[in-house]
């Protein structure tokens, strides 16, 4: 039997519709929750300086040496938090004032890495001050 064009056409968008649908088992099939490559995002938050970029330079590190996909870090805004009061408490004699300042600075660091590798990587000694956020996203 010879066949059309209009049945070859539909045979040829099942079969193709067939693979699609095998390969997208098969890989659900092989890739497991954990060894999943997920999107991290890292943020640290400090008052020092000195010691986030210490941190910052570990963590980098680390996931270099892992053979890690690294973005970062990237210096957000330092956030300048001011109080301006007065010197004397009776609020008699001469204006004088008194100005505190307190700087919050904060750096984002992004990994492509498995969930396990983080939990390798963020064992580090983190030093005092520094606060750490980590944020697990998937991957597109």
């Amino acid at each position: 039997n010879t066949w059309d064009k209009f049945e070859l056409i539909q045979f040829v968008l099942l079969l193709s519709h067939f693979n699609t649908n095998m390969s997208f088992v098969e890989k659900k099939g092989v890739e497991s929750v954990d060894q999943k490559i997920h999107r991290i995002r890292i943020t640290l938050t400090s008052r020092n300086v000195k010691n986030l970029e210490k941190v910052c330079s570990d963590l980098k590190r680390g996931a270099v040496d892992k053979k890690l996909k690294v973005s970062g870090p990237v210096r957000l805004p330092t956030k300048k938090l001011r109080i301006t009061t007065r010197k004397a408490p009776s609020g008699e004699g001469t204006n004088t004032w008194d100005k505190f300042e307190m700087r919050i600075h904060k750096r984002l660091i992004d990994l492509h890495a498995q969930a396990e590798m983080v939990k390798q990587i963020t064992s580090i000694s983190i030093e005092p001050g520094v606060e750490v956020e980590v944020t697990i996203a998937d991957s597109q």
